[in-house]
């Protein structure tokens, strides 16, 4: 027994209490998320839900205590997507009649079983950008009462866009059958219609807030890049949202959109797929965090490949478009810009988060700078980074472990083996 759990265990006699047990993990490797390097032969301890203290060496378990043998294992903190679509997944053509045949239901189920994909795949952590009747609010409401499996979820519930933009649901139908939408539905037109909007997504239980700035490539509409929202908009979007406490994250592939979105004070940028070394400057005087969506971008001009996969309006969008993504990440990381990780997936499939780290590393990045974008990077652009992020005495048990050294091969966090998410195991090695 080490010297931190026989004081543990001796204040609890002298106070009369009885001795809690806890769970032991003897890792043999472990990226901490704090260092560069990994520490070799160590031992985790967790109580409850919280890590309680990190040993060198293989402590001996007490005889009520759990111990779970990684010793083979490469042991870090779990992992944060900060940009997914747990509700949706593309699959090609009859993706976009999905309007017309699937019921409220029948998204939510989906949204439980992929949710629960992510977990699996090592991912603890996501914040939702987007869905359509709310369900993601309601999933998140059933993992946080175990009535399902997944990550800790941060939704942004609906998206809101200006009329016809890229998250406008209306877009793309015949006049008979265009629904009317406003602020409520997340169609904005005007600073009052914003602040609605944003009070509406507050109302609805969101925890941030999610704009389309630019126009996108999977909406059935011409532009990609264009800006959609005003100045004035944007003020009372961000300033409405700051009085509420929800951060703003921004869909925006075009220059505008991003240097009007950054200088309004929003938190982050997602896909950024046209900036330029103004749009980073801004971008680094603000504090403003990057969320690349790489492979959202590799999965979109590979499909474009493909005769009738996309509608004709949106194949030229996603070929010009995605293969530009990669290279952007490489100039924002190369100008010092702050990087969390995101994968945008539902454009590609959920569960296979983790070759967004492959495609970082290809770009340029260090393997440990990769694993903190998904880690720390991400728990401080959540600002939940006092209790998530690394392994630290205190903070929560959220631990995942992969077989092999990433910092040798970022491709093994494609295959995770164990999963521990607020002191509880999901995953086990075979």
């Amino acid at each position: 027994m080490k010297i931190t759990r026989l004081l543990t265990t001796v204040l609890a006699v002298a106070s009369g209490a009885s001795v809690q047990a806890a769970t032991l993990i003897h890792a043999g490797k472990v990226f901490t998320g704090t260092e560069d390097t990994l520490r070799q032969n160590m031992t985790l301890v967790i109580e409850d839900n919280r890590i309680t203290a990190i040993e060198k060496g293989y402590t001996e378990p007490d005889n009520d205590d759990t111990l779970i043998d990684l010793s083979n294992a490469t042991v870090m903190p779990g992992l944060m997507d900060m940009h997914v679509h747990l509700s949706f997944q593309h699959g090609g053509p009859s993706t976009y009649m999905q309007r017309y045949t699937f019921n409220e239901a029948d998204v939510a189920i989906r949204a439980a079983h992929y949710a629960n994909k992510t977990l699996m795949a090592g991912f603890t952590t996501v914040r939702n950008l987007g869905d359509s009747y709310y369900e993601t609010i309601a999933l998140r409401n059933a993992i946080n009462k175990d009535f399902a499996t997944g990550p800790r979820v941060y939704t942004a519930g609906k998206s809101i866009a200006t009329t016809g933009g890229h998250a406008d649901p209306s877009n793309g139908l015949a006049h008979v059958l265009r629904p009317d939408v406003s602020p409520r539905q997340g169609v904005v037109n005007g600073p009052i219609d914003a602040r609605e909007a944003v009070r509406a997504r507050y109302q609805e239980g969101a925890d941030v807030i999610k704009i389309t700035a630019t126009g996108g490539v999977l909406s059935v509409a011409k532009s990609g890049q264009n800006p959609q929202f005003m100045d004035d908009e944007l003020e009372g979007i961000v300033d409405t949202a700051n009085d509420y406490e929800m951060t703003v994250a921004v869909h925006a592939h075009g220059k505008e959109g991003m240097a009007r979105a950054i200088k309004a004070g929003v938190t982050s940028i997602e896909h950024g797929t046209y900036m330029d070394e103004t749009i980073m400057d801004l971008m680094k005087e603000h504090g403003t965090y990057f969320v690349p969506t790489i492979m959202a971008g590799e999965f979109v001009a590979e499909k474009a490949k493909i005769d009738g996969y996309f509608p004709d309006i949106v194949r030229p969008k996603a070929a010009k478009i995605g293969p530009l993504i990669q290279k952007t990440f490489e100039n924002a990381h190369q100008a010092g810009v702050n990087i969390a990780f995101g994968t945008d997936s539902g454009v590609s499939a959920h569960g296979d988060n983790a070759r967004e780290f492959e495609l970082m590393v290809q770009a340029g990045m260090d393997e440990a700078d990769a694993l903190r974008t998904a880690t720390i990077n991400s728990a401080q652009l959540l600002n939940i980074d006092d209790q998530l992020g690394t392994l630290e005495t205190g903070k929560l048990a959220d631990i995942i472990a992969v077989a092999g050294n990433p910092l040798e091969d970022i491709g093994v966090m494609k295959t995770v083996s164990f999963v521990m998410k607020d002191g509880k195991v999901y995953k086990q090695p075979e």
